[in-house]
């Protein structure tokens, strides 16, 4: 088959070429346009994404420590409510007959209150007191000693506590 193409046929097929290529540097435009869209969205997603790990990572750490802390305190409370338990028990019993405790003096002055003399030895030691500092109980009055330490023993017909070792009564208006 043979086709006769006239001069208005080409010149329409160049018109309709030109339209195709104007026409694919259209699309070609727009499709780099929106790969460059991309690519950007695609930066933005991606830096997004690093920060949040950032923060995700700190976060983390924070969170941690924050439960290391968490388990200290949980501790801690745990110890005191048992001593609060064992303090209470201690304070519900009965004060027996010639129970004893040792009371640690300052000039004279109650300042803290023992089970033992070993018990107010160790205790006195960790806080810097030693027990060479102490000084025995003897002719001297209780407030010319910086640091002393006495036993009382509970008493029920008083229901209290006396000195376990009375002093030695001295003799009124020099009387002997």
């Amino acid at each position: 088959m043979i086709r006769i193409v006239t001069q208005a046929r080409v010149e329409q097929l160049v018109r309709g070429e030109a339209a195709a290529d104007e026409r694919a540097r259209q699309v070609t435009a727009a499709a780099n346009e929106a790969f460059g869209r991309h690519v950007r969205e695609l930066y933005a997603v991606t830096d997004r994404a690093e920060r949040a790990e950032v923060t995700t990572a700190e976060v983390g750490e924070i969170l941690a420590h924050a439960l290391d802390e968490l388990a200290v305190a949980q501790e801690e409370l745990l110890l005191r409510r048992i001593e609060i338990r064992r303090l209470r028990e201690e304070l519900d019993r009965e004060p027996l007959e010639g129970q004893t405790l040792t009371v640690l003096l300052h000039y004279g002055e109650p300042h803290t209150i023992y089970r033992s003399r070993e018990e107010a030895k160790g205790d006195t030691a960790t806080h810097g007191l030693t027990a060479d500092r102490w000084a025995p109980c003897d002719e001297r009055r209780a407030c010319e000693v910086e640091w002393r330490v006495e036993a009382f023993i509970y008493d029920a017909i008083s229901n209290g506590f006396r000195r376990a070792f009375a002093p030695a009564p001295e003799p009124v208006g020099g009387a002997a």
